[in-house]
């Protein structure tokens, strides 16, 4: 005997059930867990223990006991003297880097389309290799190459031009330009290279389209070329001020230490001295706070300009 199990009115035999549709949504979310679970504990754990932190006094010892400071640590911070000179560096980074990543780049990725073949992919090459060195082996170098006695650039300015820069590292001036040329250096490979991805994406249709409709270089290069490459630069511009502090960090340290009479400092690099070499947490807290908040609101304002700016080939 045979049994024969007849649709209700209106369903349809192979549509998924409920509980199928449902596991059928979860199921993408599920590839994400293991990335989100690392996002909490390595970035938000942290940043809410920075910010609990902050309102302690405590010196880094686990047999110390931390004491309650309230606001005291954010009071302490906006009157350190340090932070003004930090502050001031960091947008004098900010500003010189800018040329190194999306000035400079710009002009370079429109020149190498001059190049082609493998001429082409070697001289991108030479510009993208010194993002691919470390910072520590970068600073040995740059050290060797601005010793006071025997660098070459030090000889070189010496004896070629007659300029005597001196011991480069010890002068206030002196030490803040070389950290920019040493970081701007290894900044300018980034930035060449998505800028050239960039220009990849652009159609050269526009531009034959533009030249025959009589267009010279330098209008299809303003009128076209930029305003498709608006995304890419803009781009650029976000991860430069967003990060700049922290590509010099590694030099500064390598290289001065902050010095000479904090000439070379910026944001994180003092908020490293005040956690690790003050030994206090808590203000190291609040700068955290501080500066991950400043740094947030530059952000959104940054995305929110970018997405009225930017001009996208659709």
């Amino acid at each position: 005997m045979s049994f024969t199990i007849t649709p209700a009115p209106g369903h349809d035999a192979h549509e998924p059930t409920a509980t199928v549709r449902r596991k059928l949504t979860i199921a993408p979310y599920l590839y994400i867990v293991p990335a989100i679970a690392l996002l909490i504990f390595w970035i938000y754990r942290p940043l809410v223990e920075t910010f609990q932190l902050s309102f302690y006094h405590w010196n880094l010892l686990p047999t110390a006991a931390k004491q309650s400071a309230g606001l005291s640590n954010y009071g302490a911070l906006f009157h350190d003297r340090e932070l003004g000179r930090a502050v001031v560096n960091t947008i004098l980074y900010v500003l010189a880097f800018l040329v190194c990543s999306v000035v400079l780049p710009l002009a370079i990725a429109l020149m190498s389309r001059q190049v082609n073949g493998r001429a082409r992919t070697i001289y991108q090459a030479l510009i993208f290799v010194p993002l691919l060195v470390t910072p520590v082996a970068t600073s040995a170098v740059w050290r060797w190459l601005f010793d006071p006695y025997d660098g070459i650039i030090v000889v070189v300015l010496r004896k070629g031009v007659g300029i005597d820069i001196g011991s480069v590292f010890r002068s206030d001036h002196g030490a803040l330009i070389a950290i920019i040329i040493i970081v701007g250096w290894q900044m300018l490979g980034f930035g060449v290279l998505v800028m050239t991805a960039g220009m990849a994406g652009i159609s050269p249709d526009y531009a034959e389209a533009a030249s025959v409709d009589g267009a010279g270089a330098g209008r299809i290069l303003w009128r076209i070329t930029v305003p498709l490459l608006s995304p890419t630069i803009l781009f650029l511009v976000l991860m430069t001020i967003l990060l700049s502090a922290q590509w010099t960090y590694p030099m500064i340290d390598v290289l001065t230490q902050g010095g000479p009479n904090n000439a070379t400092t910026n944001i994180y690099y003092l908020l490293y001295e005040i956690a690790f070499n003050n030994f206090d947490a808590g203000m190291a807290g609040a700068a955290g706070t501080v500066f991950f908040l400043v740094f947030g609101v530059i952000a959104v304002g940054l995305v929110r300009v970018a997405d009225k700016l930017a001009f996208y080939d659709n």
